[in-house]
């Protein structure tokens, strides 16, 4: 399992001495314009994840993510194909599903997911790793527990390995329904009880 570690709405120094300093080398970064402005101040073995939506006319600064969770529509797929036939370069992607089906969050439908990896076996610069998810936020965590079972067993039907999912709120759930990847922001950042 692997933690990205979140650093939106962190400053650079903030980043480096919390995550980096402490030995985290996985960071995600939900808008480009965020990321643009810290990953030069920040050490160049750091990998980095784009976990937040991505749209089409943004995806040529998405070549330095060595994954990018929020493949949401063909379209999508289509700009990434085209951007990677340019640069000879293969992005790895996440397919987005929202499994919740909640109308305020990006991805698209379980039942349209196999559609939408099929349609990237023919795109040689899309490479899809896996399926990520955002469950609705609870109070209690184990609410998120349904959610993140079905997105367990449509990456098993998928064939897929990687499985995305888990934030601060939720994390512990997550790990035990299969997640292969957690994505944590605020619970690194903030101080602990005590």
């Amino acid at each position: 399992m692997t933690l990205v570690a979140v650093t939106k709405g962190r400053e650079p120094e903030t980043v480096r001495r919390v995550l980096v300093d402490g030995g985290h080398k996985v960071l995600g970064e939900n808008r480009l314009q965020e990321w643009r402005d810290k990953h030069e101040h920040l050490p160049s073995d750091v990998t980095w994840h784009l976990v937040g939506h991505l749209q089409r006319n943004k995806v040529r600064y998405c070549r330095p993510f060595a994954l990018i969770h929020s493949l949401d529509s063909l379209r999508l797929a289509e700009a990434l194909e085209a951007e990677g036939a340019r640069h000879a370069h293969v992005f790895a992607v996440l397919i987005q599903v929202n499994v919740a089906r909640e109308a305020s969050k990006y991805g698209v439908a379980p039942a349209d997911a196999a559609d939408l990896l099929a349609a990237t076996g023919d795109m040689p610069h899309v490479r899809v790793d896996g399926v990520m998810t955002i469950a609705p936020y609870h109070d209690d965590p184990e609410e998120a527990r349904s959610v993140f079972r079905e997105a367990r067993r449509l990456r098993d039907r998928l064939g897929v390995p990687a499985l995305s999912m888990g934030m601060s709120g939720d994390l512990e759930v997550a790990v035990e329904e299969g997640a292969t990847l957690v994505r944590v922001g605020s619970a690194l950042f903030e101080p602990g009880p005590g």
